[in-house]
């Protein structure tokens, strides 16, 4: 049986604080045809986005912009085009404003040219790391209907793989989905998110986008604070986890202890329709490749017929805020997240 937790307990409620936050923080969009609205969303709000984080967060910020479309012969513009990290809002706008939305040809588009992308930045080591994908659609290689690439990207950048570079570089993908048509993917979309540590949300009003990027920035800046202050006894417990042969959900229990006897609290975004999935986490998340993800795609088309109805949407529309709860126990999604951002960390070595 495992020794019992040793952790030095404090006396009451506190969340993490350190003097100033420094946040890297890039947006990724598909910029084909059908996401004028978002494209359109981040043009109009980009502003408003940081001013509401450096008032909350005390953040010295830094942003970057890749936009994406297609191969040829399906997409002639570009592939993808990558902005690098500038401390100006207003280039950060100016980028936006020479994009709209256009082309694409097939279903799937260059998600995986873009993932790529983002571990060529330059990302400060110092910093909160954040990445928010904006999509509507698959990269190529997974669904294989009315897909020109059904053997996945031209340029063999592989999803799977990438994401787990991107956790390894302590990096959080957040995916924002926009559904309905992402629908179908949602669960590959959100294994993505989780290997990171980030999050999936679905989104089908593209006015709630800057509300979402706040609200996920915020809680990423506490939960990479909460990290920082437990560091000692979460590479503790994880290393006795291993020991115990334990899966990632009594990891998560674990860590979940730790919190709650340091009496340490986060923030959390309101997201109750991204919950984790068990196809997420047990099925796309454990897929070392493209080519794994790909065969759990097909028995998942296969066991578990697509039952997302427009009643769904419906509800969708009317019950979701993405509000910001300040001051909460970490939640199990949350501990699930912080094993995925410690075993991708420290995955050389684990």
């Amino acid at each position: 049986m495992a020794s019992s937790l040793r952790i030095e307990k404090v006396d009451r409620p506190v969340l993490a604080q350190h003097d100033s936050a420094i946040l890297d923080l890039v947006f990724v969009m598909d910029c084909t045809g059908s996401m004028g609205p978002y494209i359109d969303s981040a043009k109009n709000n980009i502003h408003a986005i940081i001013q509401e984080i450096v008032a909350n967060e005390t953040s010295n910020i830094r942003l970057a912009l890749i936009v994406y479309r297609d191969h040829p012969p399906q997409d002639t513009s570009f592939v993808t085009h990558v902005h690098d990290f500038t401390t100006q809002v207003n280039e950060m706008k100016s980028w936006l404003d020479n994009y709209r939305a256009d082309g694409g040809g097939d279903t799937p588009e260059a998600v995986a040219d873009a993932l790529h992308d983002i571990l060529h930045l330059s990302w400060r080591s110092d910093a909160t790391k954040i990445c928010v994908l904006i999509s509507d659609a698959p990269p190529h290689g997974l669904h294989q209907e009315n897909d020109s690439f059904p053997n996945g990207c031209p340029a063999d950048h592989d999803p799977a793989r990438l994401v787990r570079d991107i956790a390894e570089q302590h990096i959080t993908l957040y995916v924002v989905g926009v559904e309905p048509p992402i629908v179908l993917y949602r669960d590959f979309f959100m294994a993505l998110a989780y290997i990171t540590g980030g999050q999936y949300v679905p989104m089908i009003n593209a006015k709630l986008l800057a509300k979402v990027i706040i609200g996920g920035v915020r809680e990423e800046i506490s939960l990479d604070r909460l990290m920082q202050d437990a560091l000692p006894d979460i590479d503790r417990e994880m290393q006795r986890a291993k020991e115990d042969g334990i899966d990632d959900k009594i990891k998560a229990q674990r860590l979940n202890e730790i919190f709650s006897a340091k009496n340490l609290r986060s923030k959390r975004m309101k997201n109750p329709h991204g919950a984790l999935s068990s196809a997420a986490t047990d099925g796309y998340a454990k897929c070392p490749d493209m080519a794994e993800m790909r065969i759990q795609f097909r028995k998942q088309l296969e066991t578990t017929p697509n039952t997302f109805a427009a009643s769904t949407l419906t509800t969708l529309a009317s019950d979701i805020n993405y509000d910001l709860m300040e001051d909460v126990d970490v939640s199990e999604d949350q501990a699930a997240r912080l094993v995925q951002k410690w075993q991708q960390r420290n995955r050389k070595t684990y």
